[in-house]
């Protein structure tokens, strides 16, 4: 059976308790996590269906979480992609931690930063304690203890002039390094290693913050797409290969050079699409095999073996631009999301129908972000404008005479959460490393979480 979808709201006019920071250059970067929750048994709310009446508000529900954290770093961050550690893969074992890069969209362009973000010290979602009469010692031994399981943050940045519409990082034997597409038609490639030295020593963050003057300058750059762009991605099969593509709807290939710091980028670009490429995916198996979405509402298949043309394309894959896409990792399963609000799944063994195998339409809004579970084949999750983060497992069934969730409406089975109380959600990202961890970041700073649903 389905698991149940649970409505929760994690706003940030709750009650929340600010939390530790440490090592910050900057003011009004802190770390959070919820501390109110639900009384009694509510209504569920199917977020889009039901408007609140004057005076209703949304509560979250503490026991649809086994953790729930966010975070906030002065100018939002709306994009970002996940650093792997060393600590190790499938750990569930409170406290974890874990860490992020990201760049900002500030007000000025010069106020723009690339941040490596490291959070630790993260604890689950306590079930409420019974209220009862409490000795004094019991209420100093409870405040030492919430003292002790305070999330922490560390946060190094460099200056970078211009925002940043989108960040994807590469993990390669001692590398670390991010690819940067930014509002000024470019995309730089900077090594984090100082950053990422910094958020672990108290004695390193001294030295950065001693030596970071000015803008970082990148380890390399690339001109010449000579317009601002979105899509970008690292090959998950060549290390150092990348792809990216621009407003002006062309796509460049990039082949690593010796060493790993340097690229020789073809200059015939891919250019099939007749409008802006939004997203681009290297396949999971395929080395020289990529897909990309365009505002052109298509989405094509390419071998950069082959001339510059599409392999395969579905033209009208969306009735509106084609905002994200994402490749599974272990089936032949593309996802994609779209202006019209809707999520589709792509058998690329029957692409060439033009016929999706699956389509959800859940989100009232264009869909901002879609991912599947690295961890879980059959699970992915997807962001909205209508501020939603939505959870799918595609494995579940519809049960025959089964309910509708509060017989509001028949949702499909396979939703299994929609999470709330953030604005503007621009991306989502599981972590690899920790099982059913999602991390959503949007105008309204990160949110940190696990569902009980995944």
């Amino acid at each position: 059976m389905s698991a149940p979808v649970r409505d929760t709201f994690s706003g940030t006019d709750g009650d929340m308790e600010e939390m530790e920071e440490s090592n910050s250059s900057d003011d009004g970067e802190e770390m959070e996590e919820e501390k109110g929750e639900g009384d009694g048994e509510g209504q569920v709310y199917v977020p889009g269906l039901q408007p609140l009446k004057p005076g209703e508000e949304l509560e979250m529900d503490r026991s649809a979480y086994r953790m729930y954290h966010e975070c906030q770093t002065g100018a939002p961050c709306l994009s970002f992609d996940v650093l792997q550690d060393g600590d190790g893969h499938s750990r569930e074992d409170f406290p974890l931690s874990m860490m992020l890069c990201a760049g900002t969209q500030a007000e000025t362009a010069n106020a723009n930063r690339l941040l490596v973000m490291r959070m630790h010290n993260l604890y689950g979602t306590e079930k409420v304690k019974e209220e009862d009469e409490s000795s004094d010692d019991d209420s100093d031994e409870d405040e030492e203890e919430d003292e002790e399981r305070k999330p922490q943050l560390e946060l190094a940045m460099v200056p970078h002039y211009g925002g940043i519409n989108r960040v994807r990082v590469l993990q390669h034997g001692d590398l670390s390094l991010a690819a940067v597409w930014s509002e000024k038609g470019q995309v730089e490639i900077f090594d984090l290693k100082p950053q990422l030295e910094a958020v672990h020593s108290a004695a390193a963050m001294a030295t950065f913050l001693k030596h970071q003057q000015g803008e970082a300058a990148p380890l390399f750059s690339f001109t010449g797409h000579m317009n601002e762009g979105f899509a970008i991605d690292w090959s998950p099969k060549v290390p150092g290969r990348l792809v990216s593509g621009d407003c002006k709807k062309n796509i460049h290939v990039w082949e690593p050079q010796e060493g790993g710091t340097s690229w020789k980028i073809d200059q015939r670009p891919f250019s099939s699409h007749t409008k802006s490429v939004e997203d681009l995916q290297w396949s999971p198996t395929e080395a020289t095999v990529f897909a990309s979405c365009s505002v052109d509402h298509s989405i094509r298949i390419w071998d950069i073996r082959a001339p510059p043309k599409s392999m395969l394309s579905a033209d009208e894959a969306h009735s509106s631009d084609v905002n994200v896409i994402s490749w599974n990792c272990s089936e032949p399963f593309l996802l994609s999301g779209g202006d019209d609000g809707l999520l589709k799944v792509w058998d690329l063994r029957q692409f060439r129908s033009g016929q999706p195998v699956a389509s959800f339409k859940q989100h009232s809004a264009p869909v901002t972000s879609v991912e599947w579970n690295p961890l879980d084949s059959s699970v992915f999750a997807a962001s909205g404008a209508d501020d939603v983060v939505s959870q799918w497992d595609l494995s579940v069934e519809a049960c025959d005479g089964g309910p509708s969730a509060g017989d509001i409406k028949e949702l499909p089975p396979q939703l299994l959460f929609l999470h709330q109380g953030q604005t503007e959600v621009k991306e989502v990202h599981w972590h690899p490393q920790i099982p059913g961890v999602l991390i959503s970041t949007a105008l309204s700073g990160f949110n940190v979480f696990r569902t009980i649903s995944v």
